[in-house]
Formats: structure tokens, sequence, C-alpha cells
């Protein structure tokens, strides 16, 4: 694997180094040592699948407030998409930053997004699954989110906009957090 740091501070862009024959390819997409050596978790308590039917679908951005913030590792491995992360943490140097990278099954990239990071992304394509590894357990009291379309966030979306839950469209319009939930790693 080669890791690559990231436009958001903490953040990794984790490509594949496969092993390429008659029969196609064959990669590793996790290795404990290698994660270790670049400061990375090597446990995650949850492994979770999206799949999105439908091009142009938005899903994000999304987040846990502490005690549960969360680290995650994500891959797309069929179809494409947009992956984007919004840098929450006040203390770091690339706060209030976006920074948005293609995914694909194809290209078998992952992104490690650290906590304090909001994160979401559009299908480039139909019929989309994404899958993730979660540092922490899922806390529905402490799940956040960002309006995907906040200008604060200035995303340029590849493709029209097809669906956003209603979850989704709900989230606030994004604000510097208040003191008490500054502490987001």
């Amino acid at each position: 694997m080669q890791f690559h740091a990231a436009r958001i501070c903490g953040s990794w862009l984790i490509e594949p180094d496969p092993a390429t024959d008659e029969r196609g390819w064959f990669a590793r997409t996790f290795c404990e040592r290698e994660f270790a050596e670049h400061g990375l978790p090597t446990h995650f308590v949850q492994h979770s699948r999206s799949f999105t039917r439908r091009a142009g679908t938005i899903r994000g951005l999304h987040f846990q407030s502490p005690p549960f913030a969360e680290e995650k590792l994500v891959s797309c491995v069929a179809g494409a998409i947009l992956d984007v992360i919004f840098d929450l943490r006040p203390d770091s140097p690339t706060y209030m930053e976006t920074w948005s990278v293609e995914l694909s099954g194809e290209n078998g990239r992952q992104l490690f997004i650290p906590k304090g990071v909001a994160h979401g992304f559009q299908a480039l394509t139909d019929n989309v699954l994404v899958n993730y590894l979660i540092s922490e357990f899922y806390a529905p009291e402490h799940a956040r989110g960002i309006r995907y379309d906040d200008p604060v966030l200035n995303v340029r979306w590849p493709l029209p906009v097809a669906t956003v839950s209603e979850r989704d469209l709900s989230w606030p319009r994004w604000e510097p957090l208040v003191p008490e939930e500054r502490s987001l790693s």
C-alpha cells in the first residue's frame, strides 16, 4: 500500500500496490503494521457498508460528536464516488477546509478520515457500494451533520443532485462550534 498525506491534516489517501498476473490482481487493503507505522488506528469496532442506487445521490456530510467522535477508513468497492471531507477542528491547521477525491472500485483507493472531520460523498455512477471501517460504535444521540450545499464547504458536486435524504436535508448550516464542543478529537 502507498500512503499519501491528504490535504486535510491527519487524513490519508491510501492506494493499493497490486500484484498482477494473467488472472488479474491481488492487493492488501489493510495491514496492522503499515497502519501503525503511519500513526493510524489498527482496531475498528464497526464495519459498515452503504449501497446507493442512483448516480448524483449525495450522502452526508456526517460526523459524531465527543465522546463518540470517530475515525473512518472509507473505500468504494463498486462504482465511483466523489468523497468529500471538511475539517471541523478549530485547532487544526486545515480548520474549515474542504478536500475531495474520487474513490472507485477500479482505482481501489481508500480514504482515512480522522476524528473531527465531516464526511460525505456523491455517487458518480449507479449502483455504488461503499465500505466503512469505523473506530467507534454508532451513537445516534451524537450523530451530527452539515448540509451538502452549505456555502462554507464550497463543494462543486460534479453531477446534478439526484437524491438527498430528508435527514441530510435537515442538517443545519455550518457554524463554528461552541466552546464545549471544540474538542472533536
